[in-house]
């Protein structure tokens, strides 16, 4: 049965309600950063996302990412709840999805990208004081696959293609690792499109719209 739609405001209060979540700065995992970093803490975003889940008041998220990386283990773990979110969710990025930002632009069910915005691509760093064992690079080289295994499950990048970029020698200065803007992140399968906020929050409704119209049996036309 299809349901047509008198008006905008009809669909739109049909489609539901959406939650904004940003991810800005840096991550930050078990160590709390300078006072004068703009962070976003995994402690404050994990709860935020399990109660936006269960709220019978939120339909779909928003995630909004100008992020220059920061903690692998806490940043992988927010992707990874909102990969398992089973609202709609869309990922915008704006400015940057630098480094462990990647995996958080892919785990939404869509991803959008301005054309203005870059991803740093690179591969696993290692700060502070590490132990010059084997295991411990072993270690590293685990949760890097982790992070490559992410992102091509959850994108359309090919696998040898994300390696290529992650493990480039050519383009950062003393380092390793690949810089790409919108248009190519999307050529790539990485993003799924170029948008801006409009696009996103339009594909966010019409998600939703959807997500409703199939519980009801039904098919949502405007």
């Amino acid at each position: 049965m299809a349901r047509r739609w008198n008006n905008e405001e009809e669909l739109r209060a049909y489609q539901g309600n959406i939650h904004c979540l940003t991810i800005i700065g840096q991550i930050e995992g078990h160590q709390i950063l300078g006072e004068t970093a703009k962070t976003t803490k995994y402690e404050h975003v994990i709860p935020q996302i399990a109660a936006i889940e269960e709220s019978p008041e939120i339909d779909g998220l928003l995630i909004l990412l100008n992020t220059v990386g920061g903690d692998i283990e806490a940043g992988l773990a927010i992707a990874e709840l909102i990969a398992g979110m089973s609202k709609p969710t869309v990922s915008l990025v704006l400015g940057g999805g630098h480094s462990i930002g990647v995996p958080l632009a892919v785990c939404a069910k869509r991803s959008m990208i301005v054309p203005t915005a870059s991803m740093t691509i690179h591969p696993v760093r290692i700060s502070g004081t590490v132990i010059g064992a084997p295991q411990t690079y072993h270690y590293f080289e685990r949760i890097q696959d982790q992070i490559v295994e992410f992102v091509c499950k959850n994108s359309g990048i090919k696998r040898s293609a994300f390696l290529k970029l992650m493990l480039n020698t050519d383009e950062l200065a003393q380092d390793v690792g690949s810089v790409i803007y919108g248009a190519q992140a999307v050529k790539l399968g990485l993003i799924d499109q170029l948008g801006g906020l409009s696009d996103a929050l339009r594909a966010l409704h019409q998600m939703i719209g959807k997500d409703g119209a199939e519980r009801r049996g039904e098919t949502a036309e405007q």
